[in-house]
This record gives structure tokens, sequence and C-alpha cells, in this order.
């Protein structure tokens, strides 16, 4: 992996504000992060661009303010929203969304709708990101067995399983086992068209910066997945009262567990080549 390959979060969110005016719920955040804010973090601490995606606590299914940061900033955010499974047009949907500029993937949130393995919703929404050739992220930690049967009956689709497929926290402290599901996680990486992303996982560690603990149950995802599959990620702003911005990066280039071209391909390689996206004039 080339020593210029751009660094990458594979997830990121930004809002007007935070509170429950007109919005769903408050999320574990600051009272704004805005699309300078966020771009104002990165170039603090050189993170080329983000997989900018609208953050479901506050927003719901409406993704039109991270459209408009996206806008403002297409050469530092790809962007990504949640679908709604249970609505009617959600594949027309889908296929719309692929189409416009900027777009580079969809969601679906299983562990906050009850729709099982077998929902017409998902299945569509699967079908549509597979034809429209975008990855389907889907947040699915406590719900990890649902995803199978979704990987078996869409091996075109490109799915993405969002926060290491496990459960993360919104303060302190990190579960007593965060790992507690890992084997779970390892069994969907016998589907080849299932990556996933190491996003937040700093927040899992019961250690201070730079959470040495996180690297033994990282690495067998790592060898399970190959670093081809995955992505490093902050979560942020989900993590904020966890860790800051800048030990999110820092931990992942300060370790020895990662040699230079893996950890080229975890934070930016490999994304590119699975969003078929990039920062423009990074490198």
């Amino acid at each position: 992996m080339p020593n210029d390959t751009p660094t990458i979060d594979c997830q990121v969110h930004a809002y007007d504000r935070n509170d429950e005016s007109n919005y769903r719920a408050v999320l574990a955040g600051p009272a704004t992060v805005t699309g300078e804010e966020m771009v104002a973090a990165m170039d603090a601490v050189g993170v080329d661009g983000a997989l900018l995606i609208s953050p479901f606590t506050i927003y719901g299914y409406d993704s039109s303010y991270c459209e408009g940061v996206a806008e403002r900033y297409p050469d530092r955010f790809g962007l990504i929203a949640p679908f709604d499974p249970n609505s009617p047009t959600v594949g027309a949907d889908v296929e719309a969304w692929a189409e416009r500029p900027g777009v580079v993937g969809a969601r679906v949130v299983l562990n906050f709708e009850s729709v099982g393995g077998d929902h017409a919703g998902v299945d569509a929404i699967m079908t549509a990101g597979g034809a429209a050739g975008i990855p389907i992220n889907v947040l699915c930690w406590q719900n990890l067995p649902e995803l199978r049967a979704y990987a078996q009956r869409h091996p075109d689709t490109r799915i993405v399983i969002d926060h290491v497929g496990l459960q993360q926290p919104f303060q302190p402290p990190p579960p007593d086992d965060p790992w507690v599901d890992i084997d779970q996680v390892i069994a969907l990486a016998q589907y080849d068209n299932v990556a996933i992303k190491i996003s937040g996982a700093c927040t899992l560690s019961h250690q201070p910066f730079p959470y040495p603990d996180i690297w033994a149950p990282l690495s067998r995802i790592f060898e399970a997945y190959s670093f081809d599959r995955c992505m490093w990620g902050t979560d942020w702003t989900r993590a904020t009262k966890l860790l800051t911005f800048e030990q999110g990066v820092e931990a992942f280039r300060v370790t020895d567990a990662l040699s230079d071209d893996e950890r080229a391909a975890l934070m930016g390689g490999s994304l590119q080549q699975i969003y078929g996206w990039s920062p423009a004039g990074a490198g």
C-alpha cells in the first residue's frame, strides 16, 4: 500500500444542534457538530476525508442536513443516509439516492427496528444497493445472526457491518465484556460480500490511550476478514464522552500492532476500494 494513501474515517456525523426541539432524541455528543466544525477537527489531526452518515438518533430518516454539508464540502465527505425498511417505496428510494452526486452508500438500522432476518423492506434495500453498486451499511449489534440470511440472499450486494458489530457505549464505562459477541462477528466473515467497519473500537477499551487491550480481539477480526475488508473509523461524535477525536485517530497511528501496509489499508486504502470514493486532492 503506497505511503501516500489518504486517511479516511469510515464514519462521522454532523448536525446543526443536539437538542429536543423538532428532533427524535438527543445524541451523545456536543451541542453542535456542524460541517465546518467536523472539517476543522479533521484538519487538526490530518484526516483527509470521511464518510458522513446522517445521525439516525437526531434526524431519523431525514438526511437533509448532512446532504447540505456534503454539498459544501464535496472533496471531504462521501455521503450515506439511513433508509426505512418499512417504507413501501424503499427500493426505489435507494435507487434514486444512489444516483445523487456525492452518495457512496445507504444504511439500514436493524437493532432499532423489528425486522428479523426475513424482511421484505430490508431485502429491497439490499437488492437496490446491489443493482446500484453502492454498499449497504448495517447497524446490527445484538442482532448479528439476522445479517447472515441477508448476506446469503444477496451475494452481489456489498454489505458493511457498522461499529465492529458490537454493542458500544455512549458514555463510560465500557461494558464488562465488550467482546462477548466477537465469535458472531467473525462468523460473518465467511461471506465474501461482507466487510466491516472498525469504527468506535477505542470506546470498548478498559485501558487509557492508546487503548492496548483492543488489539488482541481486533487481530482476530483482521485475520478473519483480512485488511481488504476492514476499515478504521471513529464514529465521531457518538464517542465524545469516552475519548477525543485525536485519540481515536492517533491510537491507530502509534500502535505497533499494525505494519505500515496494514495501517494504510485500514485507515483509507480498503475504504477507497469498497466505496469507490476518495477525498479529492488527498495523497
